[in-house]
């Protein structure tokens, strides 16, 4: 998922005359170091252009349409089983991908691309809250900062627009788990959602530079982006809810229909590299899922309290696996009455 996000917009990298190859990268917006591609050319002499997207609802509905013309994709985790029922990801000949065994363990053997036959891990982070403590000095560990507001933040809270993150947090706040059916639960986070949002300020992205400037006192976001909002500002600080919070993770997948191929192998072993993980994650805030790359990693994400989670709740996080249809129908209905 996820996760610094932009307005939409089209990042060629220009290059020397010894580009050899093209490649199109469709993924979320400020999530790619432009370092990282910049190294990329320089190897393989392979022009890499990125188009932005802002959630995955997006990019599978460019995609599903036809004729984007772009190679490679970046779903989260939860979205990875709906690309390839669709059929517009191909399973990947690991024998171009040399590097392929690099990924952790962790992030090899999972539940929605076993063994990693579709998708390379790009970044992984959590769904929690920023708060500007200079604003609001009471417990930022929970979710009842935009659920049940203190009055110090009443007004002045953003909630990311991402449903499934949303829904989930809400849920977990209300004792169900993420993907619950539970018509009981679903009442009970459509009633807290309705009575909170008139405390909210916005359901908007764009974040870290709204947090940053002191903007956006509060907000429902993404953890790499509230670290660099804090690298700028220190008085913003990521909170975990105890309740529970949302673990994601987003990953490369080659289009069924793209063009550039081999192109795109290039890249894919080139990003499960140890050195060049971390180049990813140096940019954009997040870890990543490939063995080695802590080596690599800036020594400020080292100790970071919003990528190394706190001890206490580390077994708060909740991975958001692949909802039902008929989940993701009340979750839908219930996100329509929101945005009324």
């Amino acid at each position: 998922m996820r996760r610094i996000l932009m307005t939409a917009s089209l990042v060629a990298l220009a290059g020397p005359a010894l580009a050899e190859g093209e490649l199109q990268l469709y993924n979320w917006g400020n999530y790619t170091s432009p370092e990282l591609l910049e190294k990329f050319k320089a190897e393989t002499g392979i022009t890499v252009t990125v188009t932005d997207y802002d959630s995955n609802d997006t990019a599978l509905a460019k995609v599903e349409a036809g004729g984007s013309g772009f190679d490679l994709v970046v779903p989260s985790a939860n979205y990875v089983p709906i690309w390839i029922e669709k059929g517009l990801i191909q399973e990947l000949d690991l024998t171009k991908i040399p590097n392929h065994g690099n990924i952790a363990p962790e992030w090899m053997s999972v539940d929605y691309d076993n063994g990693r036959k579709f998708t390379i891990p790009w970044q992984w982070g959590t769904t929690g809250i920023g708060v500007n403590k200079s604003v609001y000095g009471g417990d930022i560990n929970t979710s009842a900062i935009w659920l049940d507001p203190p009055e110090e933040l009443k007004g002045k809270i953003n909630v990311t627009p991402e449903m499934n993150d949303v829904m989930a947090l809400a849920i977990m706040y209300e004792g169900g788990e993420p993907c619950t059916e539970d018509t009981e639960i679903l009442k009970k986070v459509r009633d807290r959602l309705l009575t909170a949002k008139p405390h909210w300020m916005s359901m908007d992205y764009g974040m870290e530079d709204k947090m940053a400037t002191n903007d956006v006192p509060a907000s429902v976001y993404w953890n790499g982006a509230i670290m660099r909002a804090r690298l700028k500002n220190p008085d913003v600080q990521y909170g975990y809810p105890k309740e529970g919070y949302v673990v994601w993770m987003d990953q490369v997948a080659l289009l069924k229909d793209a063009a550039n191929v081999e192109e795109a192998y290039q890249f894919l072993n080139f990003i499960a590299a140890p050195e060049n993980a971390a180049m990813i994650s140096a940019f954009a805030r997040y870890a990543n899922g490939i063995a080695g790359s802590d080596a690599f990693m800036p020594d400020d994400m080292k100790d970071a309290p919003e990528v190394v989670v706190p001890a206490e709740f580390k077994d708060k996080g909740k991975f958001i696996p692949t909802c039902s249809a008929k989940a993701q129908e009340y979750y839908t209905a219930i996100w329509t009455e929101l945005q009324k």
